[in-house]
């Protein structure tokens, strides 16, 4: 059984993952199995139009996906995303800094086994700061900074139901990615296996990836309303 429920979680203290050289922070268990399933049958409940297949993934933009300019039509996201994810990430203060103090858009990412996603950065459109919450199965996420991409030098197990924040140097000097791999393996090397919670399910340090979904969540800096005004913050 779990070690924690999510309402343990109310501070990044104990979470941050201190062999970086700038900040993430690792929450395992973020929400419970039964919240997992909801989120997943709302996820798999949406029209398939509304899916964007990509070459290696699909995906989802709520509440839409970024214009030209990287600038958000202003909408809520949908309840059953914001209703359970949103009130955690205020009560952690994860984005008390960022204009709008609480995200307003999330990718969601659908992973089948054997895909990955090439090293990349979030970039300027957004506030740094990235929440990721990981449901169905897990998976290792790779970690280059910027420039050398020729292999990964940090690497981070995010398990199902788990959150992982992304700010700082990691997020503005580090690029991300997820290798093409149906199996990681070597995850004693990870650098938050001391913050993995149920170690005895990964035997021989390996874990087999079945279909994962990502919830990423960010504030996105430009926001045009629906009379055509564009702001930035609150």
């Amino acid at each position: 059984m779990s070690s924690k429920s999510a309402s343990d979680h109310t501070n990044l203290k104990d979470a941050l993952i201190t062999n970086l050289p700038g900040s993430m922070y690792y929450i395992p268990n973020f929400i419970t199995e039964d919240e997992e399933s909801r989120l997943l049958a709302k996820i798999n409940a949406v029209p398939l139009p509304q899916w964007r297949q990509l070459a290696h993934r699909r995906l989802q933009a709520h509440p839409s996906p970024l214009t030209s300019t990287n600038t958000l039509l202003a909408s809520s996201l949908p309840a059953w995303l914001s209703d359970l994810i949103i009130p955690r990430l205020i009560v952690l203060e994860v984005f008390k800094d960022s204009p709008h103090g609480a995200p307003n858009h999330c990718l969601v990412n659908e992973y089948l086994p054997g895909q990955g996603i090439l090293p990349h950065e979030d970039g300027p459109a957004y506030h740094p700061v990235v929440a990721t919450v990981s449901l169905g199965s897990s998976a290792v996420l790779d970690l280059y900074p910027k420039g050398d991409t020729e292999r990964p030098q940090l690497r981070v197990f995010q398990e199902r139901r788990s959150l992982l924040i992304t700010t700082g140097e990691m997020y503005n000097g580090w690029l991300h990615g997820i290798a093409d791999l149906e199996i990681d393996e070597r995850l004693e090397e990870v650098v938050n296996w001391e913050l993995v919670d149920r170690k005895t399910d990964f035997a021989e340090a390996r874990s087999a990836r079945g279909t994962r979904i990502s919830l990423t969540f960010r504030d996105v800096l430009k926001v045009k309303t629906l009379k055509g005004l564009s702001y930035l913050g609150k």
